[in-house]
């Protein structure tokens, strides 16, 4: 089973400025409460390693997930994927100008590989979702000041 969810953040900002959020490994990683820490590749920024902690019996530790944007459009569009021996993960945030800012349309999919895991994402993905929208919106404000 994959676990897919789609959710869109309005902001009262340029796009240039949820880009620079949206498009930082490490603020996405940040943002994402089973991220217990992360590490971006110093010769490629385009690369991190996620150590995601699973609340899951077949998971006894971290598992290290390799994330890597693999296609970048600024700033409209960043799209990522991170593989791992428990799960496959790939995030899309698409931004597009409004009248009043812009808008972010993110998309994330999720794919198990040891049992358990899908299940964790599909109770879960919607508040992993939450997690970023307050974190861009923190950063928003602190742009503002």
């Amino acid at each position: 089973m994959t676990v897919r969810v789609t959710r869109t953040f309005e902001f009262d900002r340029p796009p240039e400025d949820v880009w620079a959020f949206i498009a930082d490994p490490e603020k996405r990683a940040g943002a994402i409460s089973v991220v217990e820490e992360y590490e971006v590749d110093p010769t490629d920024d385009r690369k991190a390693t996620w150590r995601v902690a699973l609340p899951i019996p077949v998971i006894r530790s971290t598992v290290p997930v390799e994330t890597e944007d693999v296609a970048r459009d600024p700033p409209r569009y960043v799209k990522f994927v991170g593989r791992s021996h428990a799960l496959r993960v790939t995030g899309e945030h698409t931004i597009k100008e409004t009248e009043d800012g812009c808008r972010l349309v993110n998309e994330f999919v999720v794919d198990g590989s040891l049992p358990g895991v899908e299940r964790f994402f599909k109770r879960n993905l919607d508040r992993e979702l939450d997690n970023l929208e307050r974190a861009l919106r923190r950063e928003m404000a602190e742009v503002e000041r």
